[in-house]
């Protein structure tokens, strides 16, 4: 229990109580323990992508690099923690903690892929080499900032392939998850490949361009549809794009056609007309045709309305003529997959004596077996095309080389699906930059126009294949032949410590004096 403020609104000045309970309890046993300077490796990553696809756009690394460079806890926050208490009503934390994490700041390292890449399954995106209880603070802020962002720039990605070349706005605010979840999702979006944004904060913040005209209430507020659109080309000569489905969407039309001819004598022109609703394969192409027999063959047709990259792609097979596509709920809120399974995984840790020992989950699905070691990805290109990725561990073997005669990949879910690379004419590029050294930031800081562009390199330089939306073509992505081995012996080693266990609690689960129980009788 705690006491709670008086309302439901509490000013934070702090961001560092953004994390789960248990990574502070956890930091605080790790503290008692003595394990506190332990040096850990975690990886953050994903087993399966979203939307039926095969990839993601990685987004949100220096988003999560703004919060850990400016991570302390301040005395309000600590006086909140210490007022948690347990079942028994005693105090969680304990004070020589708190003191403790006062002054605590991140010491490690940190690797990451710059934002804008494309990733697929089990590929480190985020490697961090830190003190064990500086690793375990970080990770829910960690897979909030980087899970949410990666799933929508990889929405906004499709959207784009989608929309053929169009011009793409996002228009989610509204509909998305809160007033940080509306920036956040701006922000991705734009770096998936959107053009603009309707979300004021974040073209300033981000240096996002900023679209948007007027809605349905702007015309309804006027005594008629002329009138309200007469009234918006003065005020906005250059700005002009009219939302014409109010009333009727045909006769909205031509009342814009009409605005349009006011605003050439004024040396404008009428830069587009929006639809919002109804059927509108139909109506784009009728309003085209009333543009185009009127002289307005510049004019734009904008849409939105529940667009998705799915129903872009049907308007297109229809011969829609739409020129912008403004995607509102269903990119800002990811409405069809609405999470992504990142998952923050320890994969190596310091022993006592300084040693660094591999750690491995098991689990009874392969695909959920995590990757021990401290990982990295060697993506390897051919002529221009990205043709495969080898994920290895570089506390056992050297990344890919050309010098190799033949590099293998192995599936991480299933063995017996391997790709054999000829290794000869190879460019071999290693995913993970530096983020943090030492506790301080050393990536270098990037506009979201260069991760943007990195985003529309990386989809030239795949086969489109991987990326049509039913039935996408596999990349092959996996593990290094030295990784695959090492994962079996590690996974084989510990089923072999698990059967002894299992053994040895058979033996000492007899009687009193020590027989066996015979079967069917009662323990």
């Amino acid at each position: 229990m705690n006491d709670q403020p008086d309302t439901d609104s509490h000013p934070l000045t702090s961001l560092a109580l953004a994390t789960d309970l248990y990574q502070l309890t956890m930091a605080q046993g790790y503290y008692c323990a003595g394990l506190t300077e332990r040096q850990a490796v975690f990886h953050m990553f994903y087993r399966s992508p979203p939307f039926g696809g095969r990839y993601v756009v990685a987004a949100g690394q220096n988003s999560f690099g703004d919060w850990l460079e400016n991570h302390r806890f301040n005395s309000e926050d600590i006086a909140f923690l210490s007022s948690l208490t347990g079942r028994d009503g005693r105090p969680l934390f304990q004070p020589d903690f708190l003191e403790y994490i006062t002054t605590w700041k991140f010491r490690g390292s940190i690797e990451a892929v710059p934002e804008g890449t494309i990733m697929f399954p089990h590929e480190p995106i985020m490697r961090v080499r830190a003190p064990l209880l500086d690793a375990q603070l970080v990770e829910t802020t960690l897979l909030t900032l980087i899970n949410f962002q990666t799933l929508i720039a990889t929405k906004a990605s499709r959207v784009r392939l989608a929309a053929r070349g169009d011009e793409v706005l996002e228009f989610g605010l509204r509909r998305a998850h809160g007033l940080d979840g509306g920036l956040s999702a701006s922000r991705a979006a734009y770096i998936g490949g959107v053009d603009a944004t309707s979300n004021v904060l974040a073209a300033a913040r981000f240096g996002i361009p900023v679209r948007g005209t007027h809605a349905h209430s702007w015309v309804m507020a006027f005594d008629s549809e002329p009138q309200a659109f007469a009234a918006y080309i003065d005020l906005f000569p250059h700005n002009s794009v009219l939302l014409v489905d109010t009333y009727d969407t045909l006769e909205g039309v031509r009342n814009a056609i009409e605005a349009g001819r006011k605003l050439r004598e004024r040396g404008e022109d009428l830069m587009g007309v929006r639809l919002d609703s109804g059927d509108l394969a139909y109506l784009s192409i009728r309003a085209r045709k009333l543009l185009d027999e009127n002289g307005f063959h510049d004019t734009k047709i904008v849409a939105s309305n529940d667009l998705d990259e799915r129903l872009i792609t049907s308007l297109k097979s229809q011969g829609a003529p739409i020129n912008v596509w403004g995607v509102g709920t269903k990119l800002a809120t990811s409405f069809d997959e609405p999470a992504l399974g990142g998952v923050y995984k320890l994969a190596a840790i310091e022993n006592r004596n300084g040693e660094t020992v591999e750690r491995i989950k098991l689990s009874e699905q392969s695909g959920k077996t995590s990757l021990p070691g401290s990982l990295d990805v060697a993506r390897l290109t051919q002529e221009g095309i990205n043709v495969g990725d080898v994920i290895f561990d570089t506390l056992i073997e050297d990344p890919p080389s050309t010098e190799d005669r033949v590099i293998t990949i192995i599936s991480p879910e299933d063995p017996w699906k391997r790709k054999l690379i000829p290794a000869k004419g190879l460019r071999i590029q290693l995913l993970l930059k530096p983020l943090f050294a030492g506790g301080e930031r050393v990536g270098k800081r990037e506009a979201l126009a260069a991760m943007r562009e990195r985003t529309f390199e990386n989809l030239r330089a795949f086969d489109r294949a991987i990326f049509r939306f039913d039935n996408p073509h596999a990349y092959p992505a996996g593990l290094s032949q030295e990784l695959f081995r090492h994962r079996e012996t590690m996974r084989s080693h510990e089923f072999e410590i698990i059967k002894q266990r299992i053994g040895a609690a058979h033996q000492n689960s007899g009687t009193p004096g020590g027989k066996p129980h015979e079967a069917g009788e009662e323990p």
